[in-house]
């Protein structure tokens, strides 16, 4: 197998262009943000113990598959802390809570 032609290239740098990875948690990020970010986590977490795929998943939480996307890759803007918790909870029902 040789090294990718010019055409072969540029057709790859289209799709990661269109991409969207997972965001990373920011150095000076908040508690809010950084509990918000466990919270995804442990989507991630829960999907790679349980060796589920995405469409699994979403059925699991009953939502579909591009909102648990979303979630997977830390892109959580149009969810509330309190809608992130209930989904959760469905993945773990004796889910507690501390504030410390």
């Amino acid at each position: 197998m040789g090294f990718p032609t010019k055409k072969e290239l540029a057709k790859v740098l289209v799709q990661l262009e269109k991409a969207e990875g997972s965001l990373s948690l920011a150095e000076d990020a908040s508690a809010l943000e950084r509990f918000r970010f466990d919270i995804c986590q442990r989507f991630v977490a829960y999907k790679l113990t349980n060796k589920i795929n995405q469409k699994e998943l979403a059925k699991v939480l009953g939502i579909d598959e591009p909102k648990v996307s979303k979630i997977l890759r830390y892109r959580i803007e149009e969810f509330s802390t309190d809608r992130l918790i209930d989904l959760y909870s469905k993945l773990n029902p004796n889910l507690e809570l501390r504030v410390g």
